[in-house]
């Protein structure tokens, strides 16, 4: 019954990874638009889950998705350092996005498993 709430505790998770490395990201996007200027691919290949998004992929669903969908709508569209100001104006936002789901996350996550731990131990006594 734990692995459940493990289970159910994954979109959390994912949410959580999801934010962290868009901040990770736009942190980094900000530098090498300042210093190196190398291709917005190459910047992306380190992380798991901004290639999928570039690639217009749909990583989370509904206000979510849409905040993610519109982060990357204008990456590459204009000048350094309009891109600059852009992404700075973003990483609040950002910052905001994945302190609420770092909080979500070790809410509730914890929660279903610890529910669901007790939910198996009391099916186990029911049952004994």
């Amino acid at each position: 019954m734990t692995t459940l709430g493990v289970f159910l505790s994954a979109g959390k998770k994912k949410r959580m990874q999801i934010y962290s490395e868009l901040c990770e990201f736009n942190d980094r996007l900000i530098m090498n638009l300042k210093f190196d200027k190398s291709p917005l691919d190459k910047v992306a290949q380190s992380y798991k889950y901004i290639p999928v998004a570039l690639n217009g992929g749909k990583l989370l669903d509904g206000k979510d998705g849409e905040v993610i969908s519109d982060y990357f709508v204008n990456l590459g569209k204009s000048d350094a350092m309009s891109q600059i100001d852009y992404l700075n104006g973003k990483k609040a936002q950002l910052t905001k996005y994945r302190d609420e789901s770092q909080t979500s996350y070790k809410k509730y996550s914890s929660l279903y498993v610890k529910i669901f731990f007790m939910i198996g131990v009391l099916m186990a006594v029911l049952m004994a």
